[in-house]
């Protein structure tokens, strides 16, 4: 079965560090392929000059990505182009234009018509430096921090500690629960962002690409400190069947710090014995259902991701999901996962 190509949106302020978190990525992707989307108009430069084009140009890049530069109109086309399985494209990045609004991205994603096309967050770039200035000259900048999923406080090397601290104490009050991280030179690991191919281990012996020599290793002065956040990942099982209005609640009120969650539960409900794909994107939830193999254990399994995650209490209230014992739920409790399908065959 073909799996749902996620949409990640970079945004944030004219020289945030968008491209430079881009560049990372494509650099320290270990074998996930990337499909580029740059929302600007005229000329784009990657990486100086590792590719250049101009609007509804794509350009293969040689660590297996596609680049391309579009308008906002033609954005349903090109997902529609990448998710073609021959594009073999694992996930979408789209870099928004410095003014862009986001919301409308946001809603072009959602609203796509094509099932392989799935919302993989918003992450909103702050320049740590900055920010207070840009903000107080575009205060539209707060409404667009409170959409994110995930928000970036890049240049963090840049500020005291004292003034991080402040900075990230303001915009945690503006945008709640959503994860704050902070980092230097847009450093993030992408298993933040996104899922990570397994990368295959060498037959034979064999040469370091340019790609994989410019890691972490590749610092852009003498005696720099590195400087960001670590992520964490939380994985819970259950043998015993969830309780669908308690994980409804869960996915709706996430810990602080929760980025992304997946993963595949059964229900306490009498005569439901599917299996449900579960997503969550630091609002946005989707439950899918399906089918459980020949001879597979029905345990649900879900991973947590995300940065601060206080892990004992976010288990100890995914555990209290669990019944153990019969089925006790109704059918209408199964309300609230309705309300986040897609559709139901």
């Amino acid at each position: 079965m073909v799996g749902v190509i996620p949409v990640v949106i970079v945004a944030g302020f004219l020289g945030s560090g968008k491209t430079t978190l881009l560049n990372h990525l494509l650099r320290n992707n270990r074998g996930t392929r990337i499909g580029v989307v740059v929302n600007d108009f005229g000329s784009v430069n990657i990486d100086a000059m590792l590719v250049a084009g101009q609007v509804d140009a794509m350009v293969s890049m040689g660590n297996g990505c596609v680049c391309c530069a579009v308008d906002v109109s033609e954005l349903d086309d090109l997902f529609g182009r990448l998710a073609q399985p021959r594009s073999a494209v694992d996930v979408i990045v789209v870099e928004a234009s410095g003014l862009a609004e986001p919301r409308n991205l946001i809603r072009m994603v959602i609203a796509n018509p094509n099932p392989r096309i799935g919302y993989g967050g918003l992450v909103e770039v702050v320049d740590a430096e900055q920010f207070g200035q840009t903000s107080a000259q575009h205060p539209e900048l707060v409404s667009h921090l409170r959409l994110a999923d995930l928000v970036l406080v890049n240049k963090a090397d840049r500020v005291s500690p004292e003034a991080l601290a402040e900075l990230r104490g303001q915009l945690s009050e503006w945008v709640g629960q959503v994860p704050v991280y902070a980092t230097t030179h847009g450093r993030v690991d992408p298993g933040l962002l996104f899922d990570e191919r397994t990368p295959e281990a060498p037959k034979v012996a064999q040469q370091l690409s340019f790609d994989s020599l410019l890691d972490e290793h590749d610092h852009d002065e003498p005696g720099h400190r590195h400087l960001h956040d670590d992520y964490v990942t939380v994985t819970f099982t259950s043998e015993h069947p969830l309780d669908p209005r308690a994980l409804v609640t869960f996915l709706e009120d996430p810990p602080p710090g929760l980025f992304r969650a997946k993963g595949f539960v059964s229900f306490a409900v009498p005569g439901e014995r599917r299996k449900f794909e579960v997503h969550l994107v630091g609002r946005h939830v989707v439950f899918t259902p399906g089918t459980w193999a020949r001879g597979e254990r029905r345990i649900s399994t879900l991973v947590l991701i995300g940065t601060g995650i206080d892990t004992e209490q976010a288990l100890k209230r995914l555990r209290d999901t669990a019944v153990d014992g019969p089925a006790h739920a109704d059918e209408q409790a199964m309300l609230g996962v309705w309300r986040y399908t897609p559709s139901v065959d």
